[in-house]
């Protein structure tokens, strides 16, 4: 009896005691445990509060490891256009140009990030570009002088997008003052492009609300 009754004061072959303690070494360490990270929400308007959609969003932090991102490297041809008409891609990816319409293509870019040219292909074909070098690379087609789209090609995995209600959402950004970039084609700014210090919290999110005006697309290819 005495035995059953030590065993039991000090926990030794009694449940209760060892998890009341590992609960309580947990508690303290989810406690103790520095948060260092929140969440960044950022809406695009014009100046008449229409919501302005396909603005890259990002913040100028480095990787820790290699970057790859949820959506697709694809920009197909359909419809006679680019879709999508903005990609955002890490440097290092493979982009897929697959044609979808019934007439032949011929996609070029002439930009500083990235010159290449894809000849002439047809219907249900697809041809792959390497993006090796960071920036913006505007796509035209030789054939079809009213396709123009855009890939940002970035350095960095907190980056965004604006939807069609003009709000982008990085999540886990790291806290702290971080320089946020906003970027989009025909944006009213010096290189289309508005920045901003944002401060993000350790826990929860910061929000940043941009008024921006665009400018009305070209008729043709104006190389970034």
């Amino acid at each position: 009896m005495e035995l059953r009754n030590r065993r039991r004061r000090t926990g030794l072959g009694g449940r209760p005691a060892f998890l009341g303690a590992v609960a309580a070494a947990l508690a303290i360490w989810i406690v103790a445990a520095p948060a260092s990270a929140g969440d960044l929400v950022v809406t695009v308007r014009t100046p008449q509060g229409a919501p302005i959609a396909d603005a890259v969003v990002s913040i100028a932090a480095s990787a820790s490891g290699p970057i790859h991102f949820p959506w697709p490297y694809r920009m197909a041809q359909q419809n006679i256009m680019f879709h999508p008409f903005v990609l955002i891609v890490p440097v290092g990816a493979d982009v897929d140009f697959p044609n979808l319409d019934q007439v032949r293509h011929h996609v070029y870019s002439f930009s500083p990030a990235k010159t290449f040219e894809l000849k002439l292909y047809g219907h249900d074909e697809t041809r792959v570009v390497h993006f090796d070098k960071p920036g913006v690379v505007q796509l035209g087609c030789n054939i079809h002088d009213s396709m123009i789209a855009f890939i940002d090609v970035v350095t960095t995995p907190y980056v965004a997008k604006t939807g069609a209600d003009g709000v982008a959402r990085i999540a886990g950004a790291p806290a702290g003052a971080q320089p946020v970039r906003i970027w989009r084609p025909f944006l009213k700014a010096p290189g289309a492009t508005l920045t901003q210090t944002v401060q993000i919290p350790a826990a929860g999110e910061a929000r940043l609300a941009i008024t921006a005006d665009l400018r009305p697309p070209p008729d043709h290819m104006g190389m970034y």
